[in-house]
């Protein structure tokens, strides 16, 4: 089988006998009969699972990368695979979609698929023989399509947005990582755990005041694309999207919430990391920013519209005086700007809200307190309360 086909299209060799089995567990790797070495040029991968799954193997550019899909594989213990490429970068595995699990191999220089298959004795054995490539043939094989069946959908299901200026404020809560991107860990805890967390609980207490509509980015412990969330965003009619986050720096450049803006020039060295660490996670998770079409593409690249970023500033004050005024710790720089992706839709005000650092003891043991989180859920509550009947006297005297 020719390279680019194995390379750029599911990869069913054992489906026949995966069907005919009822796959209604995960499939377990094993990890000491797994392995990643050099064979001379070549690389060899293998990856013994408990039992056969539905799996496809691709590659994707920039940075380069191997991407396998599998349906329902648990890659615990995946860290003590012995793995002595000299070829391979990040190593990265987890859930990806409901029901689906992702494996992300980023290379050190281009490699190609010269074969793959899955032998189903004593379980299932995932072989791959990967091969030097040119750049050239690397990228042209990486920008082949994905079948339709394997899309990533453009936006959840969401009911059509009323128009604007009528009903409940909409607004789209986007808890940061989740699935094969955890985000920051620390002691047992990682940040896509605590916002999908804190996300629920400021849903529920949005709702529960009866003057928003909610629509989170995501449910669930799933890896959700930076596109996905802003067609969510867009999808739903949004009045303002909050992205929310608990990241990593180091101890002492770092403590208490931040509320960030859009801006090419990020306020420091700290908010430039994060801003390229945050759209980075999204590369190595398997989805190319870069290739999209003309409205998502907008989205992603253009600044905020001028109309919209007066707002932008009047809700991050609202924010910092709210989160303040209840006595909740700050950075000593409340607000500062980088450039976020998720922030770029240019009709959305948007804002990302760094409750705290996992980096920090302090902050950690604050995002953990379910008092303190009830507190700052208040103050994001108020804050938009205030927000949004400014906004509303301004818009009437702007179209007086």
């Amino acid at each position: 089988m020719r390279a680019g086909l194995i390379a750029f299209f599911i990869a069913m060799m054992a489906f026949g006998q995966a069907a005919a089995q009822e796959l209604s567990a995960l499939a377990r790797l094993d990890p000491a009969a797994s392995s990643i070495a050099d064979q001379g040029e070549m690389v060899s991968v293998t990856l013994h699972l408990s039992q056969p799954v539905p799996w496809r193997v691709r590659l994707a550019d920039d940075p380069r990368r191997v991407i396998l899909d599998f349906r329902e594989v648990d890659w615990s213990g995946i860290a003590d695979m012995p793995t002595t490429s000299a070829r391979l970068g990040d190593l990265r595995a987890g859930s990806f979609r409901p029901g689906w699990s992702r494996l992300v191999m980023e290379l050190k220089a281009p490699l190609t698929v010269m074969g793959a298959e899955m032998t189903t004795d004593a379980g299932a054995t995932v072989r791959l023989q990967l091969a030097p490539s040119t750049p050239a043939e690397f990228a042209r094989q990486a920008a082949l399509p994905e079948p339709p069946e394997w899309a990533l959908p453009a936006a959840a299901d969401l009911p059509a947005p009323a128009p604007r200026g009528t009903g409940p404020l909409v607004v789209v809560l986007d808890p940061g990582h989740g699935g094969i991107d955890p985000g920051a860990e620390r002691d047992g805890h990682t940040e896509a755990e605590l916002m999908l967390t804190f996300a629920r609980e400021l849903k529920e207490l949005l709702v529960r005041d009866g003057s928003f509509r909610v629509v989170m980015t995501r449910e669930e412990d799933v890896f959700v694309p930076l596109e996905t969330r802003i067609s969510i965003a867009h999808a739903a009619g949004a009045d303002v999207f909050l992205s929310l986050h608990a990241d990593a720096l180091a101890e002492g450049e770092a403590v208490g919430a931040t509320i960030y803006t859009l801006s090419d020039d990020a306020s420091d060295e700290a908010a430039r990391a994060l801003a390229e660490r945050h759209d980075r996670d999204d590369l190595l998770s398997g989805i190319d920013l870069s290739d999209q079409d003309d409205l998502v593409a907008t989205v992603l690249m253009d600044m905020a519209r001028t109309e919209t970023q007066p707002r932008i500033d009047r809700l991050a004050l609202a924010l910092r005086q709210s989160i303040s005024g209840a006595g909740l710790k700050m950075h000593r720089h409340p607000i500062q700007q980088a450039g976020f992706s998720v922030l770029k839709s240019p009709d959305v005000p948007s804002l990302l809200i760094e409750l705290g650092f996992l980096s920090s003891a302090s902050d950690l043991e604050r995002l953990i307190d379910p008092e303190w989180r009830a507190a700052m859920a208040e103050s994001i509550r108020d804050a938009l309360r205030v927000w949004a009947a400014e906004d509303a006297a301004l818009s009437d005297l702007r179209d007086d």
